[in-house]
């Protein structure tokens, strides 16, 4: 049963239960089976549980539109909601693998951390591979776990296969995005100037928009039985507040203060993501001062004064302007798709603050 009216702690509450039941399993293989489940289940601490609440407000978006008089969370929906951060978690230990980030959340990342335990047992070889082998199976050990919780949600639910069919194009669109992020970085090169910023946009679009936000109310709409009226409204919705949550992600990666972030500043710059901030300052930059912008992208050993200088140049350039409207934008086109849409005020009025909250932060 559900303890807690609150789709956090609910959330939380069943995620400790299924980790629970993953750990008592894991120790009857031993301590190394163990050590890997335990770093499972650390990599899942913190967060805002962003794709959780836009699942379960999804749901209840439907769910109130029917005239339903009992809106509370059920244990199925929050199931379904727990195993969309679970897939989370994955995703984030194969990023910080891909970005090679020590640090998530103001933790060790998973591959740092398993390192750390390969050196603290004593065991030979090289920790720091250990690590990284160890957190690429720690990813896939994660996806398996999300199956394994959203299959359990959807036994004999009459909606397990719209479900299922956004669950899965959740999880194709946000593995080619995040291919796609990675090949930007070396096929911008081949690519007109002016197109870059359309090229970076479509990476946030795969990567990020459709998997944090669109597809977790779309999951959550479809499991409450959504018909395509409400599946409409709620992805339009979705993928435009998405975009938006991208690109400020993308203003924090550059400009985000540490303490409050978790991550170093100007990590982004260190890792060469060819972000929208990029493409704008780019364009209007003459030919040696893009070729100094593009030498410095990307290595990871810059220094403070060289992070301020490539800042001072997405200001000076007028690309965190451009940002920062094309933020609002999409917020608005965002607001709109909600207009006159046949879901339930109080859930469309839940979606509008979260929209807030995912769009405008600072961390």
């Amino acid at each position: 049963m559900v303890t807690s009216p609150e789709p956090i702690e609910a959330v939380s509450q069943r995620l400790d239960k299924f980790l629970s039941d993953q750990l008592s399993y894991a120790s009857s293989l031993g301590p190394e089976a163990e050590t890997m489940s335990r770093a499972g289940a650390a990599s899942l601490r913190g967060g805002k549980r962003l794709r959780a609440r836009f699942c379960l407000t999804g749901w209840r978006a439907v769910i109130e539109s029917s005239g339903a008089r009992d809106t509370s969370l059920t244990p199925a929906a929050v199931s379904v909601a727990a195993a969309l951060e679970i897939f989370q978690a994955a995703a984030l230990v194969h990023d910080d693998i891909i970005d090679n980030s020590d640090t998530r959340r103001g933790q060790p990342a998973a591959h740092r951390a398993l390192e750390a335990a390969h050196a603290a047992a004593g065991w030979t070889g090289d920790a720091a591979m250990f690590g990284r082998s160890g957190a690429v199976l720690l990813g896939d050990l994660l996806v398996a776990w999300s199956d394994d919780l959203l299959e359990e949600a959807l036994a004999d639910q009459p909606t397990a296969a719209a479900t299922r069919r956004f669950y899965a194009d959740m999880r194709r669109d946000v593995t080619i995005g995040q291919f796609l992020d990675v090949a930007e970085e070396s096929a911008y090169a081949v690519y007109p100037d002016e197109e870059h910023a359309e090229r970076a946009l479509r990476v946030a679009s795969y990567k990020s928009a459709r998997y944090s936000i669109q597809k977790p109310l779309e999951i959550g709409a479809a499991f409450a039985g959504a018909d395509d009226e409400q599946l409409d409204a709620l992805g339009r919705f979705g993928h435009d507040v998405g975009m938006a949550f991208q690109l400020r992600d993308d203003v924090l990666g550059v400009f985000g203060d540490t303490a409050v972030t978790g991550k170093p500043v100007g990590d982004d710059l260190r890792e060469g993501k060819r972000t929208v901030l990029v493409a704008f300052a780019r364009e209007v930059l003459p030919a040696p001062a893009r070729r100094t912008v593009d030498e410095l992208l990307g290595d990871a050993e810059l220094d403070a004064a060289q992070i301020s200088a490539l800042q001072n140049t997405i200001v000076d350039t007028g690309a965190l302007a451009r940002t920062e409207e094309l933020i609002a934008d999409y917020s608005r086109r965002a607001d709109r798709a909600l207009a006159g849409a046949r879901l339930g005020d109080a859930a469309v009025g839940e979606l509008r603050d979260l929209a807030r909250a995912a769009t405008q932060r600072s961390s």
